[in-house]
């Protein structure tokens, strides 16, 4: 009977995660059952306080069980992070690495390698993240980009974090498959046009541009119940 709190893109933007985690909390107490927090992926990068994000979303994957995908931001900062070569660094930063570079600086000082004022613990416990996490039996898929809808369930890292197909936004059309009955495909990555959950017969993207001006969102899913939202603004 658990019920799930699927949180969009983040992107450090602590001050809506804080408020959007009272509303949860909020939403449990009133209704009583036990729940679960998931974390869609691209915790970091663009807002400002990408580490303090992620010091969050660590502690309540240790102490609470909540469940943490990685996103295709966290997927850049590891490239870089291993490779420091100068393609990999300014792709990562011009998308945001520059600001998830900072919020760590800020905390442990500047240092000649950028690498060094990454907590080491914090990269450790990054690279451990899945890129799908599924609830079979209630049908439910978590994961960042999306999922290929021909080979699901045995598609690429690559393809879960980094997807925008139109073969698997227009899940209409999906192909008639026994591994598609009955899913739903909880994703982000993709920043909804008009701020609000785009809800379609076999997924949600709950992205809705947290770092853009939107709310940061998550989709409250309880057994037997239709979706539904909180928004931190």
């Amino acid at each position: 009977m658990t019920v799930y709190y699927a949180i969009g893109d983040v992107h450090g933007e602590k001050a809506k995660l804080d408020d959007l985690l009272g509303h949860v909390r909020g939403d449990a107490a009133r209704h009583g059952q036990s729940h679960r927090i998931v974390f869609i992926g691209d915790l970091i990068d663009r807002g400002a306080e990408s580490r303090a994000v992620v010091e969050t979303a660590m502690r309540l994957n240790a102490e609470e069980g909540a469940i943490v995908i990685r996103g295709n931001h966290e997927e850049l900062m590891l490239h870089a992070v291993d490779h420091n070569e100068s393609v990999g660094i300014y792709w990562w930063a011009t998308n945001g690495g520059d600001e998830t570079i900072a919020s760590y600086q800020l905390v442990n000082g500047p240092k000649d390698d950028w690498r060094e004022a990454v907590d080491p613990h914090h990269i450790k416990w990054l690279r451990a993240l899945p890129t799908i996490h599924r609830d079979e039996a209630r049908g439910l898929v978590f994961v960042h980009g999306g999922i290929d809808p021909k080979t699901f369930p045995n598609e690429s890292d690559e393809l879960r974090m980094w997807t925008r197909s139109e073969k698997f936004f227009q899940s209409s059309r999906w192909p008639d498959r026994p591994e598609l009955k009955d899913i739903l495909v909880v994703h982000g990555h993709t920043p909804t046009q008009d701020f609000e959950p785009d809800v379609q017969p076999h997924r949600i993207n709950v992205d809705t541009g947290a770092c853009f001006g939107g709310p940061l969102t998550t989709v409250v899913l309880a057994p037997n119940e239709k979706p539904r939202f909180l928004r931190a603004r």
